[in-house]
């Protein structure tokens, strides 16, 4: 659901109906919590590390560690130093959890975050999963996900926790490493997670205004068709990086850009270095894409702004977010007959909203199109608020697949409030 891949227009043709009455009498539950402060970190557990101003960060470690990086075959010694978060209690039982993390990873550091709950009545914490090995660069380790952590409790899909039993409760925590002797430390200035139980529903309906009607944000304008075949290490190539181009187009909007000198290694009259840079720097060496959320959001901060991966329960609470001034990057899947104008289909999709029509329509930023100017589209606000919130979809076989759910990014200027 991260990769933009187009089905053969054939396939298309037919269109299946659902149920209208899969969502009546649901709602949709939805938590998303952060420790960000100097009183939030000192909540926690600290072996090593210390709450400042600036973020957690490592103040004297804790102990040494090997660590085989599984995609270069290199094993080295490593500080650390722990943080551990303290409990989130849930008003309901969680389904599914996606940790995000805001943070600096100066050239000898990088660090990790894992995520445990509970269910039910249970008093026993799961084990620890590692929702994230996570570096700017990837010249010290490989950033990336890791594979094969099921068990009787859940599993981990690429960036997504499912739980075989909800949890009622969390906990994060955070492993900052370096070269041992190295003076610099990683510096963590948010980490939280957005639990959610989202019911079954294969159509929702549209959801009323919501105060953003005719408000267009100056979101800058790329597409990734652009960059077709360039860099296929990342991902197979430029025709599948939505996600870090739609990530790029929002940091742009907020003025923050990699500098001439950081994408030195791009060749010189390459269209469009920055969308590609965002590529590299989102990459994920085990899934093997560009489209790992939290990594996306990571990415953005690492220039300075805030950013985590959440639900939004409608296109009218998404509206208060333009309101704010602050576009937002969502999740689609589609067949080409069910989004009118978008000209393709997609088993999952990344775009920007960026605003509204007069009449409600979305305005998105579509990285999909031939070229930058082709980039704004409008779609039909119950069309796309369908695509986005579902959470069971029709393929054109007839089959059913999973949907978004409502998923989004959200990237602003720390001392930006959200609404």
């Amino acid at each position: 659901m991260r990769r933009i891949l187009v089905a053969p227009l054939a396939a298309l043709c037919a269109l299946l109906a659902a149920p209208a009455s899969a969502t009546a009498g649901k709602s949709t539950m939805i938590d998303f919590h952060a420790w960000q402060s100097v009183h939030d970190f000192h909540q926690g557990a600290n072996e090593g590390t210390a709450a400042t101003p600036n973020g957690l960060t490592m103040a004297k470690p804790a102990g040494t560690t090997d660590y085989a990086d599984p995609h270069t075959g290199k094993t080295q010694q490593f500080e650390y130093a722990r943080w551990t978060s303290s409990r989130r209690a849930l008003s309901f039982p969680a389904t599914e959890l996606i940790a995000s993390w805001n943070a600096s990873t100066p050239a000898e550091t990088w660090l990790q975050v894992e995520l445990r709950g509970r269910g039910g009545s249970s008093t026993v914490d799961s084990k620890w999963y590692v929702m994230g090995r996570w570096a700017s660069a990837d010249s010290l380790i490989k950033r990336t996900t890791v594979p094969d952590q099921g068990d009787a409790n859940g599993f981990v899909d690429v960036d997504t926790f499912k739980a075989a039993t909800p949890w009622t409760s969390y906990q994060l925590r955070v492993t900052l490493y370096r070269v041992p002797g190295a003076k610099s430390a990683a510096q963590v200035t948010k980490v939280g997670a957005m639990a959610s139980a989202i019911p079954d529903r294969f159509i929702v309906p549209a959801s009323g205004p919501g105060g953003a009607w005719g408000m267009e944000l100056p979101v800058p304008r790329y597409s990734q068709n652009v960059h077709r075949g360039n860099f296929p290490e990342y991902g197979g190539g430029g025709q599948v990086w939505c996600s870090p181009t739609s990530t790029q187009m929002v940091l742009e909007y907020w003025g923050r850009k990699p500098s001439a000198e950081q994408m030195s290694w791009i060749p010189q009259g390459y269209t469009d270095p920055s969308v590609a840079y965002a590529a590299r720097h989102n990459y994920d060496y085990d899934y093997r894409g560009t489209g790992n959320w939290p990594f996306n959001t990571a990415y953005a901060a690492s220039f300075g702004l805030a950013g985590h991966i959440t639900r939004l329960s409608s296109l009218t609470e998404l509206e208060r977010y333009i309101r704010q001034g602050i576009p937002v990057i969502t999740s689609q899947s589609f067949l080409a007959a069910e989004l009118d104008g978008a000209g393709y289909g997609t088993t999952g999709h990344i775009m920007v909203v960026v605003g509204f029509t007069r009449t409600g329509d979305v305005i998105a930023n579509d990285p999909a199109s031939p070229d930058n100017p082709a980039v704004r589209h409008v779609y039909k606000r119950a069309q796309f608020e369908n695509i986005w919130q579902r959470t069971k979809r029709y393929r054109a076989d007839g089959s059913v697949a999973g949907g978004p759910g409502g998923i989004a990014y959200v990237i602003h200027p720390r001392w930006l409030p959200l609404p």
